[in-house]
């Protein structure tokens, strides 16, 4: 029995991502067919087919996966202790500094393989 709901539920959710597929066209196209209509009137019917969309895509089992998921990362965000201005410009100057030090170190190397190369093939 567990078996036959869970290939029910899967074919709806199957028939649900096609509705949303096909919403998401609609609105593509509608957008494009009516092109000398209200560029404001065109960009309320894409809201709201998208919104109906986003809708039926969150009442499948991956749509419900995913919406736990941005719940939980958000809550997870708001434990991270961000750095203050002054530690991010620190950071930001180390790593200009170290990159611009790691260039000149390989613009060296390259100038003495180089010259290496020349001299051994007496180019």
């Amino acid at each position: 029995m567990t078996t036959n709901t869970e290939n029910q539920g899967n074919s709806l959710d199957i028939v649900k991502w096609g509705i949303v597929v096909v919403l998401l066209a609609a609105a593509i196209i509608a957008n494009q067919m009516y092109s000398e209509a209200s560029v404001l009137v065109r960009a309320i019917g894409v809201v709201v087919a998208f919104a109906i969309a986003g809708f039926i895509a969150l009442q499948t089992e991956k749509g419900k996966q995913a919406l736990t998921f941005a719940r939980e990362s958000h809550i997870e965000v708001r434990k991270v202790v961000w750095p203050t201005r002054q530690e991010a410009l620190n950071t930001t100057f180390i790593v200009l500094a170290a990159t611009g030090v790691l260039a000149l170190v390989l613009w060296g190397m390259d100038a003495v393989l180089l010259r290496i190369v020349n001299f051994i093939t007496g180019v």
